[in-house]
């Protein structure tokens, strides 16, 4: 019986999905890939790059002006990334589930919360669901505009306040008004019912802030680092200067890129695709950073070894899971390590160059990069 709801609910799914496509109307290109970029993925009904980035703003904005912090992971209609950011203090689990929010609407075409619900009268179905990819939690919608989906968004990272007008979902909600217009009125609310607590609930003492020789603005403190138990995390607005201005040494040479900024403990702090950018650009972006952090070195020095010595190569991908492609870098910043930077796409070859300007501009001479003889 459960599998059965579960699959009418992808029947229902698919049938809308390829219903839209025959009635769909000509989505506005403020909103989607278009012009040469679209023509290289093939794709004009994907959102683009400022879309996915200013409702992530506005939804960030909303969290701030009630005090507590969010993560937002925003796919487009094929479920690549488009833009992703977590604010300070957020854990590996907020990233997470916002990205299973987001694929849930994805896959469902249907609010997040719709599972939910049909988790809640039976939570049997739960069960199924997970089999299927599926996270029965509210925070994830689709993004529709003129009944063709473009995207999908999911919110995690703070605990709902339904009688305060608040959660992740509204959240998501209110921003897809603010930027795309008037949205469906979002699901019922169902009462969960949750049994007595039976066990003490420990909580650690209180501790010292963690604090970094850094300034303030380039690394996570106050009460976010105490939650994190770090003070030397590059801060997530300094990750998303780099982004931007990497963004924008691309733009500027008539090319496209695809960047990952990761935390020390390899945590997504933020990422993004620039409109034109394929699937293989961003995995590719994300090996780059996971590599530089984890070897705590520049990819574009692996790339050089391997050049020189051949014979090296099996060892660095087999062994190691490396990628030696450059455009990777850790972040290093008066030699502290606060994260890692991949950047890939570039036409030109030069990722690497678009990191290095993303770094020196946030962070001057002060951040540790290549130097070439």
């Amino acid at each position: 019986m459960n599998q059965q709801i579960i699959r009418r609910a992808f029947v229902a799914a698919t049938a809308a999905m390829f219903g839209a496509a025959a009635t769909a109307q000509t989505v506005s290109s403020e909103f989607v890939v278009s012009g040469d970029a679209a023509a290289h993925i093939l794709d004009t009904t994907s959102i683009n790059l400022a879309t996915a980035e200013r409702i992530t703003q506005i939804c960030e904005r909303l969290a701030t002006e009630r005090g507590v912090a969010i993560s937002v992971y925003v796919l487009d209609n094929d479920g690549n990334h488009v833009y992703i950011h977590r604010m300070d203090g957020q854990v590996w689990t907020n990233i997470a589930t916002a990205e299973m929010k987001a694929r849930t609407a994805l896959a469902l075409r249907e609010p997040s919360k719709a599972q939910m619900n049909r988790a809640i009268r039976d939570p049997n179905t739960e069960w199924v669901g997970m089999d299927l990819g599926l996270f029965a939690n509210a925070g994830g919608l689709p993004i529709i505009v003129n009944d063709q989906l473009i995207g999908a968004i999911g919110v995690g990272g703070s605990a709902p306040r339904i009688n305060e007008g608040w959660s992740d979902e509204l959240c998501a909600h209110n921003a897809m008004i603010e930027v795309l217009g008037p949205q469906p009125p979002v699901l019922e609310d169902l009462p969960r019912p949750r049994p007595a607590p039976t066990a003490p609930v420990p909580r650690f003492r209180a501790t010292k802030v963690p604090e970094s020789s850094l300034p303030s603005e380039w690394v996570v403190s106050g009460d976010a680092a105490a939650r994190i138990f770090n003070a030397n995390q590059i801060s997530s607005d300094a990750a998303r200067r780099v982004a931007r201005s990497c963004r924008n040494w691309a733009a500027g040479r008539g090319e496209s890129m695809s960047l990952f900024i990761l935390a020390p403990s390899g945590d997504l702090v933020h990422g993004e695709r620039m409109d034109g950018q394929v699937s293989l650009n961003m995995k590719t972006a994300l090996m780059k950073a996971e590599t530089a952090l984890r070897s705590r070195s520049a990819t574009s020095f692996r790339h050089a070894a391997i050049t020189n010595n051949p014979g090296g190569f099996p060892r660095a991908v087999g062994l190691f899971d490396f990628y030696s492609e450059p455009g990777g870098l850790p972040i290093a910043v008066d030699g502290q390590l606060i994260g890692a930077i991949g950047v890939s796409g570039m036409a030109s070859g030069e990722d690497e160059a678009c990191a290095v300007e993303g770094l020196t501009s946030v962070f001057g001479d002060r951040v540790t990069v290549p130097v070439y003889p």
